[in-house]
Parts: C-alpha cells; sequence; structure tokens
C-alpha cells in the first residue's frame, strides 16, 4: 500500500511537472518600469521570504499568477512546487477531491486512492486562483486547513499533516462577497494577512511597449518570423487604448497582428482596438454627454437599411462619425472643445486616423 501511495505521488508529481514546463513557455515573464508596477514589486520583495500568507487583487489577464510565482522564487520554499488551482475551472462536485484528494471508494468513480494538491504542495507553495469562487462547504474545510495545517482525504478519517504556504488570488470583492454571506468572513481575514494589489494595464501604460517587444521576441521565434517592431500609427492605437483585457488581451492582440505581418513592421488591425474607449463630457450648450465612439459608429449608419448596417464596415462608421464631428466643430482639432479632446484621444492620434481613413478637409 505504502509502494502504491509513493507511486500514485511521483505520477502526479510527474504530470504536474509536464504541465509546469508548458506554462513556463508560454508565460510572459513580469515586464514593466512604471512606478505602479515597481511598488507592487517591491511588496512581492518584501514578503517573498516570509511564511505570510499572501490575498492577490487583480483585474483579470493582469498577471496575478506570474506574481504569485515571482513570491515563491524569492522565498524560503523556492526549492520546492509551486502547485496552480484554478478554483473557478473545477466543477463543484470534484473541488474537495481535487484539493484534498479521496481514498479508494469514497464515491462512485473513486476507483483507486488520489492525492490531492494540498499534499503535492507539501513544504512548498499552492496558488489558489479565482478563490472567490469556492463554495461555503469548501471555505470551511480551507479555513482548517490554515489554522491547522492538516487535511483529510474524502472518505477518509485520518489527519494528514500538511506543510503549505498559501497564495491565493480574486478578481472579486472578497469583503463585500463576505457581508452578502457568500464567503467566510474568518477565511477572508485569514487569507488577507498580506493582501496585494496587480496594477491593471490602464494604469500603466508606459509599459506597454516594453510588453509589445517582450511578445514580438516571443511570437519572431514561435512563427519562424522577422519581426521587429510595430508601426507609429499602431503603437499611437495601442497606447490610446484602454485595455478591458489587460496583458492577456495585448498578447492576443500582438499575437493575432504578428500572424497577418506582411513584412518586419506590424500593423495592427483597425477591427482588434477601438479608437476611443470612454464617453467624455463636452462643453457644449445642450451639455449633452458625448457617446462612446463604438455606439456612434452603429447611429452613423442609422439611414440604412438593416442589412446594409449589418455588413457596414467598421472603418466606414468611423469615418462616418469623425467627419461628421468635425464638420460640427469646424475642423477644429486640436486644443479646448477640440474633436481630440471629445474623442478622449491625442491629437496627434486622431490626424493619424485622419490620414489613415482619407480624410481631408473639403476644399
Amino acid at each position: 500500500a505504502k509502494v502504491e501511495e509513493l507511486k500514485e505521488k511521483l505520477q502526479a508529481e510527474n504530470n504536474y511537472l509536464k504541465e509546469e514546463i508548458h506554462s513556463e513557455i508560454n508565460n510572459a515573464e513580469i515586464v514593466g518600469q512604471s512606478d505602479a508596477l515597481k511598488n507592487t514589486l517591491n511588496e512581492v520583495m518584501q514578503v517573498a521570504p516570509t511564511h505570510t500568507t499572501v490575498l492577490i487583487y487583480g483585474d483579470s489577464g493582469t498577471g496575478k499568477e506570474s506574481m504569485a510565482r515571482a513570491i515563491h522564487q524569492h522565498s524560503l520554499r523556492k526549492d520546492a512546487h509551486l502547485i496552480k488551482v484554478n478554483c473557478g475551472a473545477i466543477p463543484e462536485s470534484l473541488v474537495e477531491s481535487e484539493l484534498f484528494g479521496h481514498v479508494k471508494g469514497a464515491f462512485t468513480s473513486a476507483v483507486r486512492d488520489r492525492i490531492g494538491h494540498f499534499e503535492l504542495a507539501d513544504k512548498g507553495t499552492i496558488f489558489l486562483d479565482e478563490i472567490g469562487e469556492l463554495s461555503l462547504d469548501v471555505q470551511v474545510k480551507l479555513l482548517r486547513v490554515l489554522q491547522e495545517q492538516e487535511i483529510q482525504r474524502v472518505g477518509s478519517s485520518k489527519v494528514i499533516k500538511v506543510d503549505v504556504r498559501i497564495i491565493a488570488a480574486t478578481n472579486r470583492d472578497l469583503k463585500q462577497m463576505g457581508e452578502e454571506g457568500k464567503f467566510r468572513m474568518d477565511l477572508f481575514y485569514r487569507l488577507s494577512v498580506f493582501p496585494l494589489t496587480v496594477p491593471p494595464l490602464r494604469e500603466r501604460k508606459s509599459d506597454i511597449p516594453l510588453l509589445i517587444e517582450k511578445f514580438l521576441h516571443t511570437f519572431s521565434k514561435r512563427l519562424g518570423k522577422p519581426l521587429r517592431a510595430v508601426s507609429r500609427e499602431s503603437m499611437d492605437l495601442l497606447m490610446d487604448y484602454h485595455w478591458p483585457g489587460n496583458i492577456r488581451e495585448l498578447q492576443n492582440v500582438i499575437e493575432r497582428s504578428s500572424i497577418l505581418a506582411k513584412t518586419d513592421k506590424v500593423e495592427i488591425d483597425d477591427a482588434l482596438v477601438p479608437v476611443a474607449s470612454k464617453p467624455v463630457t463636452t462643453d457644449r450648450s445642450d451639455n449633452s454627454r458625448a457617446q462612446p465612439v463604438d455606439v456612434i459608429r452603429v447611429q452613423a449608419a442609422g439611414d440604412k437599411t438593416e442589412a446594409q448596417r449589418q455588413y457596414t464596415t467598421l472603418a466606414e462608421n468611423e469615418k462616418s462619425y469623425i467627419t461628421a464631428l468635425l464638420n460640427e466643430l469646424n475642423w477644429v482639432i486640436g486644443g479646448k472643445k477640440g474633436a481630440a479632446e471629445i474623442l478622449g484621444i491625442p491629437a496627434s492620434t486622431l490626424r493619424s486616423r485622419m490620414k489613415k481613413l482619407g480624410i481631408e478637409r473639403p476644399g
């Protein structure tokens, strides 16, 4: 039985290491020199050498897993495993078994003993991503692990001691969830000993050129194409966008554009990144609020049939809206009450878009 248990553990470790190697290849390193990122990394370096539980906050795609990896790699547990668990990706009926393991016969499909993620992470670190997705029942058992450093496999009364550091991550407000009865407050306080916030890409836009350079280097090798840089107009477009999907969205945009690139200079497809990202207030006499360009583009084709609206291209709608706005403002591009201010973009970017769309002042 002991031999079988050791074989099971070894197989689980081998499978996990294969996934870890694949993850290392596909995950970008932490790249950037912005003050927002530096502040977060300073906190990472302060907490890493301790055994303290860390709760990482951040929007989807900001790189919370990369921060967890950095904490582990600079900790005293760096020679042991960092086990990653996406709590939102495991069916609720299997969460307890995945985390704590089970014994043969614990339920219908339990044909043999299984080692859970906590046992596999013994002497190392476990990263619980999307921890707000765990059910209240599982939260109770997780609280016990934090308090007692012990687990029980599903279907077994045997207590197993584990020495695991927990790093949790979420893009939700756990405190508010606790006040609403959706997350245990005692668990929240146990997890948030050292809260850490990863800044969204919109708050560290100065890092975008460095990230693009990193992604182009990666995709150049992967695709076997000499990708050197993005065009100036494309860079303006990327810098003006608000990036709701953060680094993951930027990586996807660069990857698709790299695939489509015909030269070493990558051009960003207009359809990938909108020219404006948020509504802005104008100073017009009616004090109306300008709508996002994406909404107005549809309205600009309002006199067409439904079929025509369906197939009108993004560029046509964009050109129509910008031209109408410029006509209304007597073709004032920059400065106060200019078209660039209303669109919420730099005047240089608007001029680049006008040139690309073929917009010229009449006469």
